[in-house]
């Protein structure tokens, strides 16, 4: 095991206990391989299942899964009219399954997200039976200042040229507290807990995953 993995896996062992006291459930697994053929395997045939926007499912293999599963399917990305991605963001709401990644997750188990529509905070806050969260160790932050000033300044401007936003932050770098049309943060939103026992499971994985 390599320095970073051995610092992820001791890191892991106090962030799920800090997790699990928050009323959610939390897994950790070295390598993404590991992560999606034990979350696979969860998912029974048949079940209803979509995501949130994630660079952190597509790099660990969840949409790929997902797409060559025996699942019904409510897949954004197939859409091809505002109408219908519209119609599959409603319906999500009712899945059996949602998956996201979330934009960082503090030392002592709180998630911190920042969206632009919200369709996919509003998932994790309400209305999918289960929420499955995807989270490589590089996401971890020190508190809720730190993970916040992660967001700001280095995943949303890596999402906004993702995306190709016409906003401050993608041509810097840095957060400008814009309010531009192209804005992706206008919700902020910190879980402390799940309300319902095991409803949001966080998936840990020993590897850098999205930004």
């Amino acid at each position: 095991m390599d320095v970073k993995k051995k610092y992820y896996s001791t890191m892991s062992k106090k962030l799920l206990s800090e997790i699990r006291k928050r009323n959610m459930d939390a897994e950790y697994y070295d390598d993404s391989a590991s992560a999606l053929k034990a979350v696979m395997a969860d998912i029974p045939e048949g079940s209803t299942v979509s995501w949130g926007g994630s660079v952190s499912l597509a790099q660990a293999g969840f949409h790929d899964a997902l797409r060559n599963g025996n699942f019904n399917l409510l897949d954004r990305d197939r859409a091809e009219t505002p109408a219908e991605t519209d119609e599959i963001y409603h319906k999500a709401f009712s899945c059996d399954y949602y998956f996201m990644g979330t934009n960082a997750i503090t030392a002592d188990g709180k998630l911190v997200n920042i969206d632009g529509r919200g369709n996919r905070l509003a998932a994790l806050l309400f209305g999918p039976a289960r929420v499955i969260i995807v989270v490589g160790m590089n996401k971890v932050a020190a508190d809720e200042k730190e993970a916040l000033s992660r967001v700001n300044n280095v995943a949303s401007p890596q999402n906004a040229v993702r995306l190709d936003k016409n906003t401050p932050c993608g041509k810097t770098g840095r957060c400008g507290d814009c309010l531009s049309d192209d804005c992706i943060c206008s919700n902020i939103v910190i879980t402390r807990r799940s309300w319902s026992a095991g409803r949001i499971k966080v998936i840990l994985i020993g590897e850098d995953l999205g930004y």
